[in-house]
């Protein structure tokens, strides 16, 4: 039999959209049915000061790697539609190429890896955290720091050099994978391109994602709001000028905290 006519670019693209956008419903309805499970709590990190204590007598082991699956499912569904550009520039640089859904599943993989590992240490952090107001009377006494302080965080970073060189490097996505499509090994440079765009992310992301442990992580409205919000930033023509107004108005919620806090105190 004949070999089997290429799709055209059009077709291509449009099944390369269908298939991202399946992905990206999936898990959201994954999320939003974690959530009404049982073990929606292991997508809230407030609860990560029980870890171990499950009174389900759910192993530590198997706790971890719910805590783990449920920062996977999160960032799949929150950060992936920041990278629509770069895949998209991806998909037309490999469109020749019979190995081309391969290499592209490889730069989703060690994009989300990278987002994961970022996940781990933020847990790890947030564990200590958990440990540190158990023996420390003053954060006993001042609970709302945990709120103010990544507030502060991360209205801050909006006004960084650091997190608009990534922001610029993230909105150049052609530029990105023409820089790093250097030939050679093409799956090991389909895991760099990812690599290194998710580390480019955590750059202009990683603050306002560190809100997560601070205003309603496990809720799938949060996510979405924080999600969208990133997106934006990254993928509309005007979304670098919502970085600004975006950090007053971190910055003003940090401070209306601190101010109630002050006047409860009074």
């Amino acid at each position: 039999m004949p070999a089997e006519a290429p799709l055209p670019p059009i077709s291509r693209r449009h099944t390369f959209n269908v298939v991202f956008g399946g992905l990206l419903v999936f898990a959201w309805i994954a999320l939003w049915l974690w959530e009404r499970s049982p073990y929606g709590r292991y997508l809230n990190h407030a609860e990560l000061g029980g870890f171990g204590h499950d009174p389900q007598s759910v192993s530590v082991l198997t706790q971890a790697a719910l805590y783990i699956a449920g920062w996977l499912l999160m960032t799949t569904a929150m950060m992936l539609p920041t990278t629509l550009p770069l895949l998209d520039a991806f998909r037309r640089m490999t469109a020749r190429r019979e190995d081309r859904h391969h290499l592209l599943a490889l730069v989703i993989a060690s994009y989300l890896g990278v987002w994961l590992a970022f996940g781990i240490a933020a847990h790890l952090f947030d564990l200590g955290l958990h440990e540190a107001f158990e023996h420390v009377r003053w954060l006993q006494e001042n609970p709302w720091i945990f709120g103010a302080g990544p507030l502060l965080l991360a209205g801050a970073f909006q006004f960084s050099k650091l997190k608009y060189r990534c922001l610029d490097r993230c909105r150049a996505p052609v530029g990105f994978v023409i820089q790093h499509w250097r030939g050679g090994n093409a799956a090991v440079q389909s895991l760099a391109i990812g690599a290194h765009h998710g580390l480019f992310c955590i750059g202009c992301c990683w603050a306002l994602m560190l809100l997560m442990f601070a205003v309603g992580t496990g809720s799938v409205g949060w996510m979405l709001a924080l999600g969208t919000v990133m997106a934006i930033e990254k993928n509309v023509s005007w979304g670098r000028r919502l970085s600004t107004p975006l950090g007053v108005a971190l910055l003003v919620w940090a401070a209306a905290i601190a101010l109630n806090h002050a006047w409860t105190w009074q």
